[in-house]
């Protein structure tokens, strides 16, 4: 079983920076792909970017730019850097992870994914 425990979230003004943390309980990273996904309130469950084993990452067009993901493997932590955050972030962001190697195209598909943490709350304003 893998526990995956999301931080730094909270409030910030609209041009402003914020960065999560997802401490994952083990090694989560040999053949898988970790990422974000977020959720509004009254809309579907989003990918925001994910990364597999080469060091590949993938972001949603509405992050590109914006949004930075990395991975301490060290410390089996993945974070993401949000800066010049929008009204539109607002939502619950969830990490996930899964270990079992995935087609690239499913890479921003949350039903890919089957290791979700709790969620850390941005909200933009």
């Amino acid at each position: 079983h893998v526990q995956l425990v999301e931080s730094g979230g909270g409030s910030v003004q609209a041009g402003g920076s914020l960065r999560l943390s997802c401490a994952a309980s083990r090694y989560m990273y040999d053949n898988g792909c970790m990422g974000w996904f977020r959720q509004a309130p009254g809309k579907e469950r989003e990918g925001v970017a994910t990364i597999d084993t080469d060091g590949s990452t993938r972001y949603a067009d509405s992050v590109k730019g914006r949004f930075t993901l990395s991975i301490d493997n060290a410390k089996n932590t993945l974070y993401l850097q949000m800066n010049s955050l929008k009204p539109e972030d607002s939502a619950m962001y969830y990490c996930a992870a899964e270990p079992d190697p995935m087609p690239p195209a499913a890479r921003l598909m949350d039903l890919a994914y089957n290791y979700w943490g709790r969620g850390t709350q941005v909200t933009v304003s």
